[in-house]
């Protein structure tokens, strides 16, 4: 200003200057006088701020759902650091200062706390040290961070109510300081890979599965502490694998592989009380890359192989009960048996009174050599009424509906049961085929191929068309053309069939209805390697590898290669359409004969997966951008979210670690000091006990 007070610069040019400064030199200009404050928090100029730093497609509108809770603009604060007072800037700037970047592919350890804290007092684990591109933080950037936390938390130092995002500062403002890429704490009990983590419904508790064979359940504090370990090896498990807490979390599905050939396929279920950590049954899974899954808070789902041909098969899924019933089943009707003695060398073989089937669900034809796999439940009830609406905008054609007349069906046409129809036209073709009238130059597997699917043309029970009576939809991989997972399938689980009642092995079947027809069938094109479904259950996030474009599949056992590029795909399971553009940022490099699952994760902002390049990857799931890197030493296998706090994630390892990463928002709240009670106070307390 000149000496009569008038601004020498007008607020336009202000603003144009502005704009060209990166968002920390914006905030600290803000902090000269009120005048360039103002300007600093223009909205169109955190608007330009927002994509140009987060590179945004600009005609991506602003995140709908809630944002940060932002309070009134803060005041001085006053703080102590080494015994002297430091003075503390507005909260905006403690907010936005990057001492490190934080936009696209920034890693976990550029983002936090400048130098090396401890989170939760004694027993906490240095927060990964943080470096910049930019240079390393100065000391303003420290007194700003710690402004943060008083401003950010609510009354006694919890976390605000989430309130609707009102600006595009906020907006900013949630994505820098909300993405869990604080390294907290690093938990090495484990003593060979982690395969698998899953959160307990509460948050209280997790569970993780390691290839040491064993399935430890954690207390999710402040510091996170060991409550069990269970040691699967005396059940002849190979190692452990997948893990899922029930409904109300009484009860623990813990999945295994058992010991045997190399091509071994054979796994279990084992069902762990949470009162006790007493096993209660174990149940026959097969293959062992099923998993397994709950239906009910008591029943859970299972898998069973039956082999017809050298590449044809029938998939069996059973509803079971999670406790022992008491009935007598013959060894060759029992597709499943209860716990037995440690003693027992092979305990699948041995005929038990105490048996978990219940009823058989589903009975799935299996051609060119692929099985059912990765079995999981959508509940259809949240579908109206999603966390995050995503708007439709993937390329069309990859999923379709098996209910339509194909060329195949219409082998025999005419009047006659479909049985009768069945048997003309496979009675057509092979003479055919004799007479050389026929197609000559099909393989010993394309010959197979074609006899079990005009075999099961007749024997199949319809797909459901309508989904009004759907409570639960079972999802799973699958495929048609080879035995590398490509499509996913999905089948309708009807009122009648939640329910455990009616005969031990199932309802009964007539010869005309022996498989069950798939009601929608989504296909990738690719090798599908991680599925997660979003906390309203309504989308689906899928990892695929995909094939090389136009690639023929000529062989069943040879699958075209596939990309070292992970694509992580969105499907709408309300509309049974694919949304939004493919996920990309993480990679593998294992082929596809020896590719293995890398489990993703989604909460309610953002998506989570592993990834064979030694990292975790976040992405905000309206934005489709990557916002953080976690890194580790070896492969990620799995990432999960807490579902009570996404600002918290866990990450775990080939390296044999699981590491828990926070928000840099929540470490300054929990870093905050407590006010300590009035002296008089403690005094007058104590002389009253």
């Amino acid at each position: 200003m000149d000496e009569g007070g008038t601004p020498l610069l007008p607020d336009s040019l202000i603003y144009q200057i502005f704009l060209s400064l990166g968002p920390a030199d914006v905030l600290a200009a803000g902090l000269v006088c009120r005048r360039w404050q103002a300007v600093s928090r223009d909205e169109f100029l955190w608007r330009e701020q927002f994509y140009r730093y987060y590179q945004v497609a600009r005609d991506v509108p602003r995140h709908p759902g809630q944002g940060l809770h932002v309070a009134p603009q803060s005041t001085r604060l006053a703080g102590r650091a080494g015994g002297r007072a430091v003075h503390m800037l507005p909260a905006e700037a403690a907010a936005l200062v990057p001492e490190a970047p934080c936009g696209p592919h920034a890693d976990g350890e550029q983002r936090g706390l400048a130098g090396r804290r401890r989170l939760g007092g004694a027993g906490g684990t240095p927060a990964a040290e943080v470096t910049s591109s930019r240079g390393r933080a100065g000391p303003s950037a420290v007194r700003v961070l710690a402004s943060m936390g008083k401003e950010a938390q609510g009354p006694g130092g919890d976390h605000p109510p989430p309130l609707a995002a009102t600006s595009w500062y906020e907006e900013f403002r949630r994505l820098y300081d909300t993405v869990p890429c604080v390294e907290v704490q690093t938990l090495k009990e484990h003593t060979d890979q982690v395969l698998h983590l899953s959160f307990s419904h509460s948050g209280y508790q997790f569970a993780s599965c390691s290839k040491d064979c064993t399935v430890k359940i954690w207390s999710n504090d402040l510091t996170i502490s060991l409550l069990h370990s269970a040691d699967m090896r005396p059940y002849n498990w190979s190692y452990t694998q997948f893990s899922q807490f029930n409904q109300d979390d009484s009860l623990l599905l813990a999945s295994g592989v058992f010991l045997g050939p190399h091509n071994s396929s054979s796994g279990e279920i084992a069902v762990i009380s949470l009162d006790n950590f007493a096993l209660l049954s174990r149940v026959r899974n097969k293959p062992y890359d099923v998993f397994g899954c709950w239906l009910t808070e008591t029943s859970l789902i299972s898998g069973n192989l039956h082999r017809i041909g050298d590449i044809t098969s029938c998939s069996v899924l059973w509803l079971n009960n999670a406790f022992q019933v008491r009935a007598r089943v013959p060894p060759a009707a029992a597709p499943s048996l209860a716990w037995c003695p440690p003693a027992v060398s092979h305990p699948q073989d041995v005929e038990s009174e105490n048996v978990n089937v219940v009823k058989r669900l589903f009975k799935i034809q299996n051609l060119n050599a692929s099985t059912i796999r990765t079995v999981m439940v959508a509940d259809c009830s949240r579908f109206d009424s999603p966390d995050l609406l995503l708007d439709a905008g993937g390329p069309p054609g990859r999923v379709f509906d098996l209910g339509s007349d194909s060329e195949d069906e219409a082998v025999g046409p005419g009047p006659g049961p479909a049985p009768a129809r069945t048997k003309e036209g496979l009675r057509r073709f092979l003479d055919g085929l004799l007479d050389g009238r026929a197609q000559s130059q099909l393989s010993e597997h394309a010959l197979e191929t074609r006899v079990a699917e005009l075999l099961a043309q007749g024997r199949t029970k319809p797909p459901e068309h309508s989904m009004a009576d759907a409570r639960k939809l079972l999802i799973f991989t699958t495929g048609c053309l080879t035995y590398s997972p490509h499509q996913i399938g999905v089948k309708q689980i009807l009122p009648h069939q939640m329910t455990t009642a009616g005969p031990v092995l199932g309802e009964g079947r007539g010869s005309d209805a022996f498989f069950d027809a798939l009601d929608h069938v989504i296909d990738v094109h690719g090798h599908i390697i991680g599925m997660g479904l979003s906390p309203d259950n309504r989308y689906l996030y899928v990892n695929s590898r995909a094939w090389p474009s136009g690639s023929v599949v000529a062989d069943p056992m040879q699958p075209p290669p596939i990309a070292e590029e992970i694509d992580l795909l969105v499907f709408d399971l309300k509309t049974m359409r694919e949304v939004k553009r493919a996920l990309r940022a993480h990679r593998a490099y294992t082929p596809n004969d020896e590719c293995f699952f890398i489990f993703l994760d989604v909460s309610r902002d953002f998506v989570a997966s592993g990834a064979e390049d030694r990292h975790g990857y976040i992405w905000d799931r309206h934005y489709n951008i990557c916002l953080a890197k976690l890194r580790h030493q070896d492969v990620v296998n799995s990432v999960v979210f807490s579902p009570r706090e996404q600002e918290l994630l866990l990450t775990a390892s080939d390296d044999a670690t699981i590491k828990a990463w926070r928000s840099p928002r929540t470490v300054r709240v929990h870093q905050a000091p407590r006010p300590r009670p009035h002296p008089f106070l403690s005094w007058f307390a104590s002389q009253r006990r």
